[in-house]
């Protein structure tokens, strides 16, 4: 899940070949609902995958509410032409994010020159995790809905740059996995399955001790198919499903806040006061356990990460976001109090939304409003569980948590 630098996304730039302007289509499904929520259906470009083949692009100038509101959830998957689920063992969806970036009015979407990135309130450096929403296998399975008076600002006049409109990208990186040689390494991203020798991330060799993940996973890249396998090819589209209320000064808003383990944090002191540096590289690889180090729980692998956070206030959702092979993500505060402890559900199954052995949803923590408080410049710690029976590239470990300054009482 990227994870925008400016430098990133131009490195990309020329790795995605089209970057597609959007004109989706709005569902009729577009209705309010109990509690004056709005909901919409929306449709983004066509994506076209032949077997063993990636698609991982982004898309400008998505179809979104518009207007001062406050969004209430966001829910994607992918479906076909028919607008049927596409299950995971067909079509693997590696992530989708939601950005949000200002551009100025009357500028084609093809000049992406003069865009101002607006990232979330995470911790990560430069626009690196930056995203509102994002998901990946688990999305059909993971709850979003942000309770009522809460809800994520957008569209506020008064944080839009004059002359400039808000607007929105997603990007879909998808893994069509029909007929490859070994599933399971074509959607962790394993290079020797791609025959890639360039880090489609730094555009350098790869290194050596390089073996999966985002960089060998590049739009258009082509993962290793049985022998003489043939297949059609695949049209699918990114459904996503947005619900959202009219600001009022009933609403109270939220920041969005997504930590990373991989965060290398660099603390420093100067004479004008402490520095920190971030350094979150968005993913890692699980190398395998070996008879020495199995325990009574088995092959298990922890990473954990401790960073502070700014400002504090109360938490009204937390969720993790991990890949096969999870067993936990748990956030705790300094005191050691568990804030948050988010569970991987695997399939059983072939439909889609139950597909066996993929991560099909991760448990949410909704905690009574007022119950958990951070503090400013609380120490928080992100520990990330998987199994590492056997060797895991390209694995993430995030938590995404939502923080309200003030309770509704304080608010009015």
């Amino acid at each position: 899940m990227r994870f925008l630098s400016q430098d990133w996304m131009l490195s990309w730039a020329i790795l995605v070949l089209v970057l597609v302007s959007c004109t989706p289509c709005l569902s009729a499904t577009n209705r309010n609902t109990k509690n004056n929520v709005k909901s919409a259906v929306f449709m983004s470009p066509k994506i076209e995958l032949s077997p063993g083949s990636i698609s991982n692009k982004f898309y400008y100038d998505v179809e979104f509410p518009r207007g001062h509101i406050a969004l209430k959830s966001f829910n994607a998957e992918l479906v076909d032409e028919s607008g049927n689920s596409v299950p995971l063992q067909e079509t693997y969806l590696h992530h989708w994010i939601v950005l949000k970036y200002q551009q100025p009015k009357n500028v084609t979407n093809n000049n992406q020159t003069d865009i101002i990135m607006v990232r979330n309130n995470g911790l990560c450096q430069d626009d690196i995790l930056g995203q509102y929403y994002g998901l990946g296998a688990e999305t059909r399975g993971t709850d979003t809905y942000i309770p009522d008076p809460y809800g994520v600002e957008i569209g506020n006049p008064s944080q839009i740059p004059k002359g400039y409109d808000e607007k929105w990208m997603i990007n879909v990186h998808a893994i069509d996995t029909r007929g490859v040689e070994d599933i399971m390494g074509c959607i962790e991203c394993k290079c020797d399955l791609y025959n890639v020798t360039i880090n489609a991330l730094t555009g350098k060799p790869l290194s050596p001790n390089y073996k999966g993940g985002l960089g060998c996973c590049p739009d258009n890249g082509q993962c290793r198919l049985r022998k003489g396998f043939l297949g059609t090819k695949h049209v699918l589209y990114l459904k996503y499903t947005i619900m959202w209320v009219d600001w009022d000064d009933f609403v109270v808003p939220v920041k969005i806040y997504l930590l990373d383990v991989t965060d290398d944090l660099k603390i420093s002191y100067n004479p004008n006061g402490m520095s920190i540096k971030h350094n979150c590289k968005v993913e890692y690889q699980v190398k395998p356990c070996t008879k020495s180090h199995v325990n009574g729980s088995g092959c298990v692998n922890i990473k954990r990460t401790s960073v502070p956070i700014k400002t504090g206030g109360y938490i009204i959702y937390s969720a993790g976001h991990q890949h096969v092979g999870a067993i936990r993500s748990t956030l705790y505060g300094q005191d050691g109090r568990v804030i948050c402890n988010s569970v991987p559900k695997y399939g059983t199954g072939m439909e889609a939304g139950n597909e066996k052995g993929y991560v099909v949803g991760m448990s949410t923590c909704y905690p009574k409003p007022g119950s958990i408080k951070l503090f400013d410049g609380e120490i928080l710690t992100l520990a990330i569980v998987y199994n590492n029976s056997i060797m895991h590239t390209g694995v993430m470990g995030h938590m995404y948590f939502l923080v309200a300054e003030k309770l509704p009482h304080h608010h009015m």
